[in-house]
């Protein structure tokens, strides 16, 4: 098997390198599309020899990461975020499948582990959050509603699990990820008014965050992972929230 590791960047000097140096003990080419950083991300990214840097308009996360599979030259893609890497277990299951020790599926899911201002997060949802990351491209794209993006499969191919972890670097401090809720709300946001969704104050803006949190937080045990458990749970409360009320803004002014 020959493997195309796919990664879309756009600011990323703090995390590209860490990911980069993962992917490069398994690819036999690496293509890095950027949306045009004006950091360091190219300087680093290029000093690889596997990487194909290539420029390019952002107009979604699917849309991006499907133009990063396209331009990869072989059948089998591995697509990984900058901030996330390949644990060692993970690159060693991945090189056996490409030498020919193990039966070839058509798409393999992993687990992420996501590690939050310093600390791995082992509950709350956020694990083991099995996602397919490496799979054939003529039976599968990228696909689901921006900002959140999934493989999706043709019906009946076949899909194996794969030993080891993506390790996720999501934010070093509350401030990050208190930036990324409001980029990602209003992504969410303009695709649900784009296809017309409906939003009703009552059960949007009151309960769904209340009920957020619960989920989150008690039945899918974030208290376990203390002080940070209890404020990811905020955090998910405050998307839900910011998501419908925007929205709800973006209905009004379209009405008025």
């Amino acid at each position: 098997m020959k493997l195309s590791a796919t990664v879309i960047t756009f600011n990323e000097e703090a995390n590209i390198e860490r990911c980069l140096k993962s992917l490069e003990q398994v690819a036999d080419e690496i293509v890095v599309v950027d949306s045009f950083s004006t950091d360091r991300t190219e300087k680093i990214a290029c000093q690889f020899k596997k990487v194909l840097f290539i420029k390019n308009k952002f107009e979604g996360h699917v849309q991006q990461k499907n133009f990063a599979m396209e331009q990869s030259t072989f059948d089998y893609v591995l697509s990984l975020d900058a901030d996330e890497e390949l644990n060692p277990e993970l690159q060693q299951h991945i090189l056996r499948i490409k030498s020919s020790e193990l039966e070839i599926a058509d798409a393999y899911y992993m687990s992420r582990l996501n590690n939050y201002c310093g600390k791995w997060i082992r509950h709350g949802g956020w694990y083991p959050d099995f996602k397919i990351r490496l799979w054939n491209k003529s039976l599968g794209k990228w696909g689901g509603t921006n900002p959140h993006d999934k493989v999706i499969l043709s019906e009946n191919s076949t899909l194996q699990n794969l030993k080891g972890q993506i390790l996720h670097y999501t934010y070093q401090n509350t401030e990050q990820h208190d930036r990324q809720i409001e980029k990602f709300t209003s992504i969410a946001a303009q695709e649900s008014f784009r296809k017309n969704k409906r939003v009703f104050i009552i059960s949007h803006l009151m309960l769904y965050p209340i009920i957020s949190f619960i989920k989150v937080y008690i039945i899918k045990l974030g208290f376990m992972d203390g002080y940070y458990g209890l404020i990811i749970g905020l955090k998910h409360s405050r998307y839900k929230y910011l998501k419908y009320l925007k929205l709800y803004r973006l209905k009004k002014k379209a009405t008025s």
